[in-house]
């Protein structure tokens, strides 16, 4: 079966936007941090393609196997694959069930043994937002508020694991969802045109996301993958024994950041400068090593959320600190989100 769509995407703004700043209004839905896909199901095989239309399909048996024995039709869904865990021991995380981006990275692994045994220790649910097709019929060109209504329709006969999104057209509760559900690890809300049309590749969707600023210390970086310059910096933060430990790294500098970051960043390099970075498996046997340098350099990082004790995505340099001595920053200073049961995000 083909991949032939190419999801709908968003573009950022600060703020969950007013009904009346688009004509026809908006609806509102939390934003899903997982595996955006698509499923295709054509009454004899489901397929699963990712947002650049690779197959995730032999990764996720156990959602092949409810979507082919409950959709009782053809239809192409767009939605988000995510993994729900308990907190797992991470005082970072207080709901009493979240999304997990670490077990729900570790479902892509090449040997089919692994797959089937993680679809049974660490099960995916898919959250469905939106209906592409129906039957025969193309639903592209449709309204978004036609869309939801058949979406709902269809799901009103489903069971988990697949869910179908909260959606609501009040901003004050949208704008509660974005401080409330950040404790079941969501990270924003979207906000979709009632009138628009489904437009592949296009971003026609608006997203309000976390965004904090952190004080973290340089405790080494990677060569950029060229070969010159800085290609990522590593950040620590101190724990409440005293212990540096690993949070995470920015990257996105210019050709000539990283070539200045080089020179700018010797003088702190360790008496023993080299060391094993964390292999990945999405690293497709990169050299992963990194040069240590002394705990002495603090910067601003600009991040959306925390995952367990490090940061979820790639932060973002915003300046350096000299003004602050690095075994001042701590986890205290990180905004620890209220917690939220994912249960009661999923629940009608």
């Amino acid at each position: 079966m083909e991949l032939a769509i190419e999801p709908m995407l968003a573009k950022a703004v600060t703020t969950v936007p007013e009904q009346d700043s688009v004509p026809g209004g908006l609806s509102y839905e939390p934003k899903w941090d997982g595996f955006r896909a698509i499923v295709y199901w054509d009454g004899e095989t489901v397929e699963i393609g990712s947002r650049g239309a690779k197959s995730l399909t032999r990764y996720f048996p156990e959602l092949v196997a409810a979507a082919s024995a409950q959709l009782p039709e053809p239809y192409v869904l767009d939605g988000e694959i995510v993994v729900r865990q308990g907190v797992g021991g991470s005082e970072h995380l207080a709901a009493a069930e979240h999304l997990s981006w670490e077990a729900l990275s570790q479902r892509i692994h090449p040997a089919a043994s692994r797959v089937a045994t993680l679809a049974v220790e660490t099960p995916a649910s898919f959250v469905a937002f939106d209906l592409l097709g129906l039957g025969s019929t193309s639903l592209l060109e449709a309204p978004f508020v036609d869309r939801r209504a058949a979406l709902q329709q269809l799901f009103a006969g489903l069971t988990a694991p697949l869910h179908l999104t909260r959606e609501t057209t009040d901003v004050a509760l949208a704008r509660r969802w974005l401080v409330e559900f950040e404790g079941a690890g969501l990270d924003g809300v979207m906000s979709k045109p009632l009138d628009a049309a489904y437009a592949p590749g296009r971003r026609v969707m608006l997203k309000t996301k976390h965004v904090r600023t952190a004080d973290v210390v340089l405790i080494g970086y990677r060569v950029h993958k060229s070969g010159t310059g800085v290609g990522s910096l590593l950040l620590g933060l101190y724990d409440d024994a005293g212990e540096l430990r690993s949070v995470g790294g920015a990257s996105a500098f210019t050709d000539l950041r990283r070539r200045d970051l080089i020179d700018e960043l010797a003088p702190l390099i360790a008496d023993d400068p080299h060391g094993e970075g964390e292999r990945s498996r999405f690293s497709g046997g990169r050299d992963m090593s990194f040069v240590r340098l002394r705990p002495e350099r603090v910067l601003e990082v600009k991040y959306d959320q925390m995952e367990g004790d490090r940061f979820r995505h790639t932060v973002q340099f915003l300046r350096w600190r000299p003004d602050r001595d690095a075994r001042s920053c701590t986890f205290e200073q990180l905004e620890v989100p209220a917690g939220y049961d994912l249960a009661e995000v999923l629940a009608d």
